[in-house]
């Protein structure tokens, strides 16, 4: 059944086909049509979003997983959760993390500290104060010896010895050498990082691309990356070129060709040329996913479509 108004008090992006969206107290979750296709237990403190076929829900300070029907798979039980990454979560249970797969089966016992998504088949683990990488068995492949890491992205992952940043390889070796003051993951062949207050980017080989030289960046997507140049956000290409003039407020990655950008306190959206094309109208918004991003205008969201209509009316 259609939500009649298409107005809610929260709306998410879209993700596997449905998003999620809270109206007089209640979740439910809608189809890319504005058709309510589950009606959300209202047991349920929150939900998220689908990934691989599950979302987490909380019941009080629980966390537990729903399947495409919203039937309960795996009970609240964990008191910190996270999504599912090809085929695993991470739960705590104590004061321990490990990993569960999708009928809620323990597959890696709890034993870690703190533990990441798995991502390119490693996760990032904590032992005591030191990070190293497990493979999908829960084998420790990479040694804890970081002071910390991010997941791998590219065959790259980011890590920290000492307060210096350089990059490993997924056999553990180190292919650039620590010496950003931070780093970050890889995104199109790029990632971005930090020497003291300056933002540019690396290739794969620890290469200086566009030097550092911005006072923020974001990662590559869609061949376009934002950067604040003094207090004005604009976009370069891939080679450091700005293609977009900095003039925005704020800006955000692209997706699905368009980026969401805020001028004089109100945000549109651009295409890649930095021609507007939503208007400036709205108090936040967010990204595109599955061809509709959601949009939020006097405390309540609605979405729209590439064309800025909105889903649910007319014109």
């Amino acid at each position: 059944m259609p939500v009649p108004t298409l107005q809610f008090d929260f709306a998410s992006n879209f993700s596997e086909g449905l998003a999620v969206v809270r109206a007089a107290d209640r979740f439910f979750y809608i189809n890319p049509a504005g058709q309510v296709v589950i009606h959300v237990d209202k047991q349920f403190d929150g939900v998220s979003p689908y990934s691989e076929q599950r979302a987490l829900v909380q019941v009080n300070n629980f966390y537990g997983y729903i399947d495409r029907t919203g039937a309960v798979v795996i009970a609240p039980q964990y008191p910190s959760a996270t999504p599912f990454s090809e085929g695993l979560a991470a739960v705590r249970t104590g004061t321990k993390y490990g990993y569960i797969d999708l009928t809620g089966e323990l597959v890696i016992e709890p034993q870690f500290d703190l533990a990441a998504d798995f991502s390119e088949g490693l996760a990032a683990v904590k032992v005591a104060d030191l990070y190293g990488y497990i493979d999908r068995t829960g084998k420790m492949l990479i040694a804890p010896r970081f002071a910390d890491s991010w997941n791998f992205s590219q065959a790259r992952a980011a890590v920290r010895l000492g307060s210096q940043w350089g990059y490993i390889d997924p056999t553990g070796s180190i292919v650039v050498a620590p010496q950003f003051d931070g780093a970050f993951n890889f995104s199109e062949t790029l990632a971005r990082i930090r020497v003291g207050s300056r933002w540019g980017y690396i290739n794969a080989a620890g290469e200086k691309i566009v030097a550092p030289q911005f006072d923020f960046a974001s990662d590559f997507a869609e061949s376009r990356a934002a950067v604040l140049v003094g207090s004005q956000w604009g976009y370069i290409d891939d080679t450091g070129a700005i293609v977009i003039a900095p003039q925005f407020d704020f800006a955000t990655d692209f997706s699905e060709g368009l980026a969401a950008v805020k001028v004089d306190g109100r945000f549109g959206y651009i295409n890649p040329t930095g021609e507007m094309v939503i208007a400036p109208q709205f108090n936040n918004a967010g990204a595109f996913s599955e061809g509709f991003a959601w949009v939020e205008i006097d405390n309540q969201w609605r979405y729209v479509d590439r064309t800025g209509r909105f889903l649910g009316s007319s014109h």
